[in-house]
């Protein structure tokens, strides 16, 4: 009969752990979703930007802010860029529907981006950065600080994917699948 209790109570111990593991096993996940989901001190600043748009307007970045979004930096003289243009308009164009955002970052002037795009017009917004978008890319991190880089962001704002290079269909087919 003792052999009956301490197996019981060995029983009752390793309930009682495996509960106190799960407890502690939620929190560490809920601790670390809620880390994950703050943003970094770079992504932080991004949606703090504007950037002048070719009427003069100035866009704010938080306009984006709460769906997935692919932000394109890109410029008139950067043959791989200008490239990849229609395919991320064609992304927009099939995706929008389902909540997807593009905005291209030309790190250009606005006489060669407004020639550009008077001959190859684009559905989603385009905006100047000038020689500075360069330093934007770099703290989203483009090291390099070539071009075309794309970075994707997620609904709650974070980075989810960067790209340094030309896009192909398959990296956008593969985007367009997140849940983000």
């Amino acid at each position: 009969m003792s052999t009956a209790k301490s197996s019981r109570r060995g029983w009752l111990a390793a309930a009682a752990g495996l509960g106190f593991a799960g407890v502690g096993g939620g929190l560490a996940w809920r601790s670390a979703q809620r880390q994950s989901s703050a943003l970094s001190e770079a992504e932080n600043l991004f949606w703090q930007q504007q950037f002048s748009q070719l009427d003069g307007v100035a866009l704010p970045v938080a306009v984006f802010k709460g769906k997935p979004l692919m932000l394109n930096f890109w410029a008139t003289w950067c043959p791989p860029c200008v490239e990849e243009l229609p395919l991320l308009n064609a992304f927009f164009n099939e995706n929008k529907s389902k909540g997807w955002q593009v905005f291209g970052l030309a790190v250009d002037q606005m006489a060669p981006v407004k020639q550009f795009l008077k001959q190859s017009p684009l559905d989603f917004p385009v905006a100047l950065a000038g020689f500075a978008g360069i330093e934007v890319s770099k703290t989203l991190g483009n090291l390099s600080g070539g071009l075309p880089f794309t970075v994707v962001f997620g609904s709650s704002g974070s980075v989810i994917h960067r790209k340094m290079g030309k896009l192909t269909a398959s990296d956008l087919q593969v985007w367009s699948h997140m849940s983000a």
